[in-house]
């Protein structure tokens, strides 16, 4: 019989990220083993639910009483992450104006950490950064890097696309020049902020980072939630001490969705729309896209998002501030989506088809691999029109042979269950008390 063990989360505490740290908790939690989450205390009280403890963590320029799907929307709309910008100017945007208020909380944060890892000793630390964090790294503790992103994320590799603009994937002919293009500008971009930072983590006892990386990996174990057929192992295999499943998703086990009255008895297929917590927050977008769809004879679930008081809604809608995807997931039709990670794998678990209306980073990705793949179609978030919306819904809603597909695999998903098998990963690299150099991440 195998002990309990107490597993520290640090996520990035943006939703998308701690939905997918809480997915992950809920499989450790229930093989016996004692969750905690090191967590910005704008968090107070909200993963109590789920049996995990809260370890609350004070941030400096941040208020506590303040809603995280708030906080994070907001300071993405001033850095320029979601506004009508193509996706490499968007890209840019974020990297010269939202990773240095990343780098300096994490500056800000990894002396607290590392006081906080000698207080909790933790047998193994999950991390979800996109960031290195020193405090974890030099701790001599196991620890799990998580990738709540598309997989293009986990690391430099030039056989694959660079991450966050989009970019083809199949049918290689002449797209290598622009993925190499869109690389150098992208280096450009995060140059000074990297070397910064590079320079940083070696007067923490670190090694160097690679080229335009924020981040190593784990020594130990990495793993990333993207079904197997979405991922790009077609074009490259992972590296050791790396594990994919098909999802990261989190179960929500109290109570259980109903489809509201007033959409119950009317004619119509029934739709989920969602632009995750973040696009959410620009209402002049979420309006116009509302409105398109409140001319078409179909039912829609709408998440309003953090500015739902600011949306509107039609007769052929209901909607809320926030929806339990989980549970609306199995009853709808079609899935309208900003692309976010959580959200592309949670509808493919559950085989439905997809229209992707992405606005920064990995959805780009996203949108590209579902259309790609042909489980769904990409469409410009800020530019479709009315006609392109309609068609899509109805294409994709009478599409048989793509919804028969989708339900397969959704079957085989299920059936497969792959994250179960991550207690035992987790056990393993606790068992085999490797001593890691972090000179060359050899194991003595």
């Amino acid at each position: 019989m195998t002990r309990a063990l107490k597993i520290l989360f640090m996520p990035v505490d943006a939703i998308g990220h701690v939905n997918s740290a809480i997915g992950i908790a809920q499989v450790l939690l229930d093989a016996g083993h004692q969750c905690i989450f090191a967590i910005n205390n704008q968090w107070k009280g909200r993963l109590i639910k789920y049996g995990f403890q809260e370890v609350l963590l004070t941030q400096p320029g941040r208020q506590e009483n303040v809603d995280p799907a708030k906080y994070w929307s907001e300071l993405f709309v001033n850095v320029g992450g979601i506004k009508a910008t193509d996706p490499l100017e968007t890209q840019i945007n974020l990297a010269k104006n939202l990773y240095p208020v990343i780098i300096e909380q994490i500056k800000t944060m990894d002396p607290v950490i590392e006081k906080l890892l000698v207080h909790i000793a933790p047998d193994v630390i999950v991390v979800d950064h996109a960031f290195e964090v020193p405090a974890v790294a030099r701790s001599g503790i196991p620890w799990v890097w998580t990738c709540s992103f598309n997989p293009l994320m986990a690391g430099y590799d030039e056989r694959v696309p660079p991450p966050g603009l989009g970019l083809p994937s199949i049918g290689l002919n002449g797209h290598q020049n622009e993925w190499n293009r869109c690389r150098q500008a992208l280096n450009l971009a995060v140059r000074d902020h990297w070397s910064a930072y590079n320079k940083w983590v070696q007067s923490r006892g670190l090694p160097a980072l690679h080229d335009y990386q924020f981040y190593h990996g784990s020594p130990y174990l990495n793993i990333y939630g993207y079904p197997l057929e979405l991922d790009y192992l077609d074009m490259r295999s992972m590296p050791p001490k790396w594990h994919r499943f098909d999802n990261l998703k989190r179960t929500e086990r109290e109570g259980s969705f109903e489809i509201p009255v007033p959409l119950k008895n009317k004619a119509g297929k029934l739709v989920y729309f969602s632009m995750g917590s973040m696009g959410g927050a620009d209402v002049d977008n979420m309006n116009r896209l509302l409105a398109i769809l409140g001319r078409t004879r179909h039912r829609y679930i709408v998440s309003m998002g953090p500015k739902h008081e600011s949306i509107k809604l039609y007769e052929n809608m209901w909607g809320a501030a926030t929806v339990p995807q989980i549970q609306v997931l199995p009853v709808v039709d079609l899935v309208v989506t900003h692309g976010g990670n959580n959200s592309i794998t949670e509808t493919m678990y559950f085989g439905k088809p997809m229209i992707v209306l992405p606005l920064f980073g990995d959805q780009y990705d996203n949108a590209q691999r579902v259309q790609e793949r042909g489980y769904g179609l990409k469409l410009d978030a800020y530019n479709c029109d009315e006609y392109q919306l309609f068609n899509a819904i109805e294409g994709l809603l009478n599409d048989r042979e793509m919804n028969d597909r989708l339900q397969k695999i959704s079957k085989r998903i299920q059936q497969d269950n792959s994250i179960a098998m991550l207690p035992k990963l987790i056990q393993d690299i606790v068992n085999s008390k490797t001593v890691i150099d972090l000179n060359n991440n050899s194991e003595d």
